[in-house]
């Protein structure tokens, strides 16, 4: 039975119809399929007026062993990073055998590095992998035939001495930029396609892109260097690759364990160390500090009618919302299942209702698509919030602002969902339930809502006194597939009301 089920398996790789490229839009489909046919057509005619040599293909089986080697033992994360593109170091192993030997071989090696991160590293989609393959071939055979077509008076096949050794060295460095670039904006194109809203200059324009940029330029250039002196100083060229990009990939191994692995939000243990440092600071100076509880209403309707996929989806969303929406210094966590945190320094309690409200109506008018089909089914979900705050001169502790954080947030939850609600810290403060429209403006409160009792039995806590920032709108979950539909919610037991 399993041996069926894998041969099956394994035909439906091998047919063409069922392959996921098919699944692409028209004009990315091509874009991908242009550079693979590229790739294939060059091999072809190079293949045919190569003069093979036994010298040569040891030196390529030598310099392929390397970088299959330094791919194998590249950390799963440095491919399973969102921080732009993946900068893998393979080209610091395609530029000595693009410079040293004949352009055939440029075009073929970067097969067997996917090859080796497919089985080894990481599973990619296979168009994908292919693509990226056929788009470094291409491009590295193309500064192949570059350095190949210089004088032997600039450049030539041996390193040379004195000036030479100079110029030699600057034209490695010069096809090396050239089959770098044309391979980046060969992949970069194929992302803007997947992703109009992807914006090209946060890739390019950022300290960590150019760091590794400059990083794998300078190490392609060594080596090439390095093994066209001796073919035997490749025995040092390849620890020193593997040593600088583990200290590359070190930042990204202590931002996933700070990060919530489906959100990039601090974790509960990161966001409270930090959240009681900035509290310790707020009432150290004297500035106030505020914090919001956030949680998506209904969020188990969405994992019930459409799966957690779509689920985690929605999580990302309010997880962007939430960061694009704070200042570098604010500090945004994830509690866990669809509860968020957010720690607003140097901020009022006023600032704080504004900042909530903004955010609760950001994430009101969002649509979540259900897959990546264009014009596909959305998913649109609201959220309670529950704000507190220390005002100039109080002292408080995290977990008192969380506790009122929540005592607000379970009001809002109560008074109907879609809700921003606020809760001081003191518990000794006079009960005064308060509904508060859109606009600000004080109503009379709303009998039939459920409000906290002012003569609790003896023995049990006071409850903490609110103030809910009511949406005009019913509380409504939408199931939207290309056009409004709003599906109203059955309500829950009062004991699940945080959901």
């Amino acid at each position: 039975m399993q041996a069926s089920s894998l041969t099956s398996r394994l035909i439906r790789r091998f047919v063409v119809k069922d392959w996921a490229w098919w699944e692409l839009p028209p004009l990315l489909r091509w874009y991908v399929a242009t550079p693979i046919i590229g790739a294939l057509a060059f091999m072809a005619i190079a293949a045919a007026h190569t003069d093979w040599q036994a010298d040569d293909l040891i030196k390529f089986l030598v310099l392929a062993c390397c970088g299959m080697v330094s791919n194998a033992s590249t950390p799963r994360i440095a491919y399973t990073s969102s921080r732009g593109l993946t900068r893998d170091f393979s080209s610091v192993w395609v530029v000595p055998i693009a410079i040293l030997l004949p352009p055939i071989y440029a075009a073929v090696v970067p097969i067997l590095f996917g090859l080796i991160m497919q089985l080894c590293v990481y599973k990619g989609i296979i168009y994908r992998r292919v693509f990226t393959a056929a788009a470094t071939g291409l491009s590295y055979a193309t500064a192949s035939l570059v350095f190949h077509a210089l004088p032997a008076s600039f450049a030539g096949g041996s390193v040379g001495v004195g000036m030479h050794a100079f110029t030699w060295a600057i034209a490695v460095a010069a096809c090396e930029i050239i089959g770098g670039r044309l391979h980046h904006f060969l992949i970069l194109g194929a992302v803007k396609l997947s992703d109009p809203k992807v914006k090209i200059k946060h890739i390019e324009w950022n300290w960590e892109a150019i760091q590794g940029l400059f990083v794998e330029i300078d190490l392609a250039v060594l080596i090439t260097v390095a093994v066209g002196i001796s073919p035997t100083l490749v025995v040092l060229a390849l620890p020193t690759v593997l040593l600088v990009r583990r200290f590359l990939v070190h930042p990204l191994l202590i931002a996933q364990s700070r990060s919530d692995s489906k959100t990039g939000l601090l974790n509960v243990s990161t966001w409270e160390s930090e959240a009681e440092t900035e509290i310790s600071r707020s009432i150290r100076t004297g500035n106030p500090v505020s914090l919001a509880l956030v949680d998506i209403d209904h969020f188990k309707l969405v994992n019930d009618t459409y799966g957690h996929l779509v689920g985690d989806k929605v999580l990302k969303a309010v997880a962007e919302a939430l960061t694009n929406g704070s200042r570098d210094y604010d500090r945004a966590g994830r509690f866990g299942g669809e509860e968020f945190v957010l720690l607003l320094a140097q901020t009022t309690g006023t600032d704080a209702i504004k900042i909530a409200e903004r955010l609760r109506a950001h994430v009101e008018g969002l649509a979540v698509p259900v897959d990546d089909r264009p014009g596909g089914p959305v998913v649109k979900v609201t959220i309670s919030i529950g704000v507190t705050s220390i005002a100039r001169g109080e002292t408080r502790e995290l977990i008192d602002l969380l506790a009122a954080a929540d005592s607000a947030l379970y009001q809002a939850k109560q008074s109907g969902r879609n809700r921003v609600a606020v809760s001081p810290t003191d518990r000794t403060a006079p009960l005064d339930v308060l509904n508060v429209g859109l606009a600000g403006a004080p109503h009379p409160r709303d009998e039939s809502r459920p409000t906290a009792d002012p003569h609790p039995a003896p023995g049990t806590a006071s409850p903490r006194p609110v103030q809910v920032h009511v949406q005009a709108n019913p509380t409504s979950l939408s199931l939207c597939q290309n056009r409004s539909l709003s599906v109203p919610i059955r309500a829950r037991h009062e004991s699940d009301l945080h959901g």
